[in-house]
Protein backbone atom coordinates (compact mmCIF):
# COMPACT_ATOMS: atom_id res chain seq x y z
CA UNK A 1 0.00 0.00 0.00
CA UNK A 2 1.07 3.54 -0.78
CA UNK A 3 -0.17 6.28 1.54
CA UNK A 4 0.06 9.65 -0.23
CA UNK A 5 -0.37 12.51 2.24
CA UNK A 6 -1.29 15.69 0.40
CA UNK A 7 -2.17 19.16 1.65
CA UNK A 8 -1.06 22.77 1.71
CA UNK A 9 2.31 23.73 3.12
CA UNK A 10 1.98 23.78 6.90
CA UNK A 11 -0.77 21.17 6.99
CA UNK A 12 1.41 18.60 8.76
CA UNK A 13 2.22 16.18 5.94
CA UNK A 14 5.82 15.44 6.82
CA UNK A 15 5.30 15.30 10.58
CA UNK A 16 2.33 12.96 10.11
CA UNK A 17 4.30 10.79 7.69
CA UNK A 18 7.16 10.27 10.13
CA UNK A 19 4.81 9.69 13.07
CA UNK A 20 3.03 7.01 11.01
CA UNK A 21 6.39 5.51 10.14
CA UNK A 22 7.36 5.31 13.82
CA UNK A 23 4.17 3.41 14.62
CA UNK A 24 3.92 1.18 11.54
CA UNK A 25 6.56 -1.57 11.66
CA UNK A 26 8.15 -2.21 8.30
CA UNK A 27 6.92 1.05 6.77
CA UNK A 28 9.05 3.36 4.63
CA UNK A 29 8.87 7.13 4.04
CA UNK A 30 9.44 8.01 0.40
CA UNK A 31 10.00 11.73 -0.20
CA UNK A 32 9.11 12.79 -3.78
CA UNK A 33 10.57 16.23 -3.08
CA UNK A 34 14.11 14.83 -3.15
CA UNK A 35 13.84 14.26 -6.91
CA UNK A 36 13.00 17.93 -7.37
CA UNK A 37 16.11 19.03 -5.51
CA UNK A 38 18.18 16.58 -7.52
CA UNK A 39 16.84 18.12 -10.75
CA UNK A 40 17.54 21.67 -9.54
CA UNK A 41 21.11 20.78 -8.56
CA UNK A 42 21.80 19.02 -11.85
CA UNK A 43 20.28 21.56 -14.21
CA UNK A 44 21.90 24.71 -15.60
CA UNK A 45 20.40 27.71 -13.81
CA UNK A 46 18.90 29.15 -17.00
CA UNK A 47 16.99 25.90 -17.65
CA UNK A 48 15.46 25.68 -14.19
CA UNK A 49 11.72 26.04 -13.78
CA UNK A 50 10.16 27.77 -10.77
CA UNK A 51 8.38 24.61 -9.65
CA UNK A 52 10.19 21.29 -10.05
CA UNK A 53 6.86 19.49 -10.43
CA UNK A 54 6.66 21.10 -13.88
CA UNK A 55 9.52 18.87 -15.05
CA UNK A 56 8.09 15.76 -16.77
CA UNK A 57 11.14 13.93 -15.36
CA UNK A 58 10.01 14.65 -11.79
CA UNK A 59 6.60 13.12 -12.38
CA UNK A 60 7.91 10.16 -14.36
CA UNK A 61 10.70 9.34 -11.91
CA UNK A 62 8.36 9.44 -8.89
CA UNK A 63 5.83 7.26 -10.67
CA UNK A 64 8.56 4.76 -11.64
CA UNK A 65 10.10 4.72 -8.15
CA UNK A 66 6.77 4.21 -6.42
CA UNK A 67 5.78 1.52 -8.92
CA UNK A 68 9.06 -0.31 -8.31
CA UNK A 69 8.85 0.04 -4.52
CA UNK A 70 5.20 -1.02 -4.38
CA UNK A 71 6.00 -4.05 -6.51
CA UNK A 72 8.91 -5.24 -4.39
CA UNK A 73 8.36 -3.84 -0.87
CA UNK A 74 5.77 -5.51 1.34
CA UNK A 75 5.40 -2.70 3.86
CA UNK A 76 3.43 0.55 3.75
CA UNK A 77 5.08 3.28 1.64
CA UNK A 78 4.31 6.76 2.99
CA UNK A 79 4.72 9.70 0.58
CA UNK A 80 4.18 13.20 1.98
CA UNK A 81 3.93 15.68 -0.91
CA UNK A 82 1.80 18.61 -1.96
CA UNK A 83 0.39 18.04 -5.46
CA UNK A 84 -2.25 20.53 -6.64
CA UNK A 85 -2.10 20.15 -10.42
CA UNK A 86 -4.75 17.57 -11.47
CA UNK A 87 -2.76 16.34 -14.48
CA UNK A 88 0.35 15.82 -12.35
CA UNK A 89 -1.75 14.01 -9.75
CA UNK A 90 -3.07 11.72 -12.49
CA UNK A 91 0.40 11.09 -13.95
CA UNK A 92 1.59 9.66 -10.64
CA UNK A 93 -1.28 8.58 -8.40
CA UNK A 94 -3.89 8.00 -11.09
CA UNK A 95 -1.48 5.95 -13.19
CA UNK A 96 -0.43 3.81 -10.23
CA UNK A 97 -4.07 3.11 -9.42
CA UNK A 98 -4.92 2.24 -13.02
CA UNK A 99 -2.09 -0.28 -12.95
CA UNK A 100 -3.57 -1.99 -9.91
CA UNK A 101 -1.51 -0.51 -7.08
CA UNK A 102 -3.34 0.42 -3.89
CA UNK A 103 -2.86 4.13 -3.24
CA UNK A 104 -4.65 5.69 -0.30
CA UNK A 105 -4.65 9.47 -0.75
CA UNK A 106 -5.52 11.95 2.01
CA UNK A 107 -5.61 15.73 1.93
CA UNK A 108 -4.70 17.32 5.25
CA UNK A 109 -6.79 20.46 5.29
CA UNK A 110 -6.84 23.56 7.48
CA UNK A 111 -7.98 27.16 7.28
CA UNK A 112 -5.54 29.79 6.04
CA UNK A 113 -4.86 31.39 9.49
CA UNK A 114 -4.05 27.97 10.95
CA UNK A 115 -1.63 27.20 8.09
CA UNK A 116 0.07 30.58 8.50
CA UNK A 117 0.45 30.04 12.24
CA UNK A 118 1.99 26.61 11.67
CA UNK A 119 4.41 27.97 9.06
CA UNK A 120 5.44 30.72 11.49
CA UNK A 121 6.34 27.99 13.98
CA UNK A 122 8.58 26.51 11.27
CA UNK A 123 10.59 29.75 11.24
CA UNK A 124 8.83 30.93 8.09
CA UNK A 125 7.85 34.39 9.31
CA UNK A 126 6.89 37.15 6.93
CA UNK A 127 5.86 36.50 3.34
CA UNK A 128 7.52 33.24 2.32
CA UNK A 129 7.19 31.00 -0.74
CA UNK A 130 5.18 28.45 1.28
CA UNK A 131 2.73 31.10 2.50
CA UNK A 132 2.34 32.46 -1.01
CA UNK A 133 1.12 29.00 -2.11
CA UNK A 134 -1.66 28.66 0.47
CA UNK A 135 -4.48 30.14 -1.61
CA UNK A 136 -3.46 28.11 -4.67
CA UNK A 137 -3.48 24.93 -2.58
CA UNK A 138 -6.80 25.67 -0.89
CA UNK A 139 -8.40 26.39 -4.26
CA UNK A 140 -7.00 23.20 -5.83
CA UNK A 141 -8.22 21.02 -2.96
CA UNK A 142 -11.70 22.50 -3.27
CA UNK A 143 -12.00 22.44 -7.07
CA UNK A 144 -9.52 20.01 -8.67
CA UNK A 145 -8.26 17.33 -6.28
CA UNK A 146 -11.10 16.69 -3.90
CA UNK A 147 -10.50 13.21 -2.54
CA UNK A 148 -10.68 12.36 1.16
CA UNK A 149 -9.95 15.31 3.38
CA UNK A 150 -8.94 15.31 7.00
CA UNK A 151 -9.74 18.64 8.64
CA UNK A 152 -6.79 19.25 10.93
CA UNK A 153 -7.59 22.69 12.39
CA UNK A 154 -8.60 21.23 15.76
CA UNK A 155 -6.62 17.98 15.59
CA UNK A 156 -3.30 17.10 17.15
CA UNK A 157 -0.71 15.23 15.10
CA UNK A 158 -1.60 12.10 17.09
CA UNK A 159 -5.25 12.54 16.06
CA UNK A 160 -4.30 13.00 12.40
CA UNK A 161 -2.10 9.91 12.42
CA UNK A 162 -4.84 7.84 14.03
CA UNK A 163 -7.39 9.11 11.49
CA UNK A 164 -5.16 8.19 8.55
CA UNK A 165 -4.54 4.75 10.02
CA UNK A 166 -8.25 4.15 10.73
CA UNK A 167 -9.35 5.18 7.24
CA UNK A 168 -6.64 2.97 5.73
CA UNK A 169 -7.40 -0.08 7.85
CA UNK A 170 -3.99 0.02 9.54
CA UNK A 171 -3.22 -0.85 13.14
CA UNK A 172 -0.65 1.36 14.83
CA UNK A 173 1.71 0.31 17.57
CA UNK A 174 1.03 2.02 20.91
CA UNK A 175 3.04 5.20 21.44
CA UNK A 176 4.79 5.07 24.82
CA UNK A 177 6.98 8.13 24.30
CA UNK A 178 6.82 10.91 26.85
CA UNK A 179 5.50 14.30 25.68
CA UNK A 180 9.09 15.61 25.74
CA UNK A 181 10.35 12.73 23.59
CA UNK A 182 7.51 13.25 21.10
CA UNK A 183 8.33 16.95 20.90
CA UNK A 184 12.03 16.22 20.33
CA UNK A 185 11.27 13.64 17.62
CA UNK A 186 8.94 16.05 15.82
CA UNK A 187 11.37 18.96 16.07
CA UNK A 188 14.11 16.75 14.63
CA UNK A 189 11.83 15.80 11.72
CA UNK A 190 10.95 19.46 11.15
CA UNK A 191 14.55 20.68 11.23
CA UNK A 192 15.73 17.85 9.00
CA UNK A 193 13.19 18.84 6.32
CA UNK A 194 13.70 22.60 6.26
CA UNK A 195 15.00 23.39 2.78
CA UNK A 196 17.25 26.31 1.95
Amino acid sequence: MILWINGAFGSGKTTSAYELHRRLPGSFVYDPENIGYFLFKNMPRRLRMKDFQDYPQWRLFNYEMLKDLAGRFDGVIIAPMTVTHPEYFDEIIGRLRREGFEVQHYILSAERPVLEKRLNKRLQRGETWAKAQIDRCLYAFTHHITEEKIMTDQLSIDDVVQEIASRSGLVLLPDYRSPLKKWKDRMFTLLRHIRK
